[in-house]
């Protein structure tokens, strides 16, 4: 997958979000990382329907549900402010699932790619591979 210039990269998971701005172009990617964002997990609607039991046996589900949902609230005001032009997410699986749900109809029509992959805390470059193998 390419990475045009002056796209955003997202990379989540249920409790981090990581941010870059690709400054090269496509055929010469760059990630740099932006400043963090901070997240609100007070949708404590979002994951509603999973219940604790054996397929989901603690709360911390719930919190993951509410970050992701947070996440992609704060993905959707940059794009309706402007500030996102194109997006790549790249988020945990389970994660990108829950992001999905949340996606604004801006948000979807801005958005370049998506890879179901956790790599929150991984270098600018690993990402950069990642992105082009896809």
């Amino acid at each position: 997958m390419k990475i045009p210039k002056g796209t955003t990269v997202a990379v989540a998971d249920g409790e981090l979000l990581n941010l870059f701005q690709n400054s090269g172009d496509e055929s010469a990617p760059r990630l740099s990382a932006l400043p963090d964002a901070a997240i609100s997990s007070d949708n404590k609607g979002s994951g509603g329907r999973h219940h604790s039991s054996s397929a989901n046996p603690s709360e911390s589900q719930l919190e993951e549900d509410s970050f992701a949902a947070g996440t992609a609230a704060f993905l959707n005001k940059q794009v309706l402010d402007g500030k996102i032009e194109s997006l790549i997410i790249v988020a945990a699986p389970r994660t990108l699932g829950e992001l999905r749900k949340h996606y604004h109809k801006m948000l979807s029509a801005i958005l370049v790619g998506e890879i179901a992959k956790d790599l929150t805390g991984q270098s600018a470059s690993d990402i950069e591979k990642t992105i082009a193998a896809a």
